[in-house]
């Protein structure tokens, strides 16, 4: 069984949104569980702690998580063209999966949504996929054979999927949108298919 993690932080429910639309297009090839999970938020406050177990949503993330999958698909708002602190700082806690080579050679791809249609989606794509490559992962876009790059007018990016969700953040995923995020997952876990076969 090839296992795809599906790993997230969302604010406002648009990226949640997109991870479940990423696993079930992992999922869409045969012998593939995707597993979705969400980083815990962050405090300014140095004595808050958080629950070990989310009120709602997925169960936060272990480093075990990462290092059973076979591919990973990052996900995360666009905070001024770049990944939101909770996501960031769960990556920094990953040097002991970079010494071991845990991650190399898995398959990755990235997933972000903004408020507005220039909100730095592309460049927050490319911040993701710096630690990610750190890690020798493999990363994989989305190829312009998905036709819906050339007709979005909201989302969509060949560094992986996006998301205009509103300065309200109140706009539904557009079809186009919700395809890409498929497309992404099914890409994802093909490739890692192929490259884990038994």
């Amino acid at each position: 069984m090839t296992e795809v993690l599906v790993l997230y932080y969302s604010r406002h429910g648009a990226i949640e949104k997109m991870a479940q639309l990423i696993a079930r297009g992992a999922e869409e090839n045969s012998n593939v569980e995707a597993k979705i999970r969400t980083v815990p938020d962050i405090s300014t406050v140095c004595e808050a702690t958080a629950s070990d177990i989310p009120e709602k949503g997925a169960p936060y993330v272990t480093l075990e998580d990462l290092k059973s999958c076979h591919a990973m698909a990052l996900g995360s708002p666009a905070y001024f063209g770049n990944m939101a602190a909770p996501m960031k700082y769960f990556l920094d806690s990953t040097s002991g999966l970079w010494l071991s080579g845990a991650m190399a050679g898995k398959p990755a791809g990235v997933f972000t949504s903004a408020s507005t249609i220039h909100g730095g989606q592309e460049s927050t794509l490319l911040s993701m996929m710096t630690p990610l490559m750190h890690h020798g992962m493999l990363i994989t876009g989305l190829p312009y054979s998905e036709s819906d790059l050339h007709t979005s007018t909201t989302g969509g990016t060949p560094y992986g999927a996006s998301h205009f969700d509103g300065q309200n953040n109140d706009n539904a995923i557009s079809e186009e949108e919700k395809r890409l995020c498929r497309a992404l997952g099914k890409r994802l876990s093909a490739i890692a298919s192929k490259l884990f076969a038994d």
